[in-house]
């Protein structure tokens, strides 16, 4: 079942939200030019929350050692990270987003 997360108008263009929900780890919520993506917001390099790095091209660099990854596949695209990130479907309902965790 899809959950909700938050309205479109609370992640601004090419800007990131940090959603922190009960009972499982917190989501960022990624604007790329309207488009919203939904990935885990802690790096997978080490205890870091992603929404607070740099956002830029749909890339994000981790804030602690500056690893990157793309928002919307989940690949680790620059050292020291190497694992991806988990990415979620997200369906957009009268501007507001809603993501299936699947799990």
């Amino acid at each position: 079942m899809p959950q909700f997360l938050c309205h479109t108008t609370a992640v601004s263009e090419n800007k990131a939200l940090r959603i922190d929900l009960d009972n499982r780890p917190p989501v960022a919520v990624f604007n790329i030019g309207g488009t919203f993506h939904v990935t885990d917001d802690t790096c997978t390099h080490e205890e870091a929350s992603l929404s607070t790095g740099e956002f830029e091209d749909g890339i994000v660099e981790c804030p602690l050692h500056a690893g990157c990854f793309d928002v919307a596949t989940g690949e680790a695209v620059e050292p020291p990270a190497e694992t991806p990130l988990r990415t979620y479907p997200v369906t957009i309902i009268n501007g507001e987003i809603y993501v299936e965790f699947g799990d």
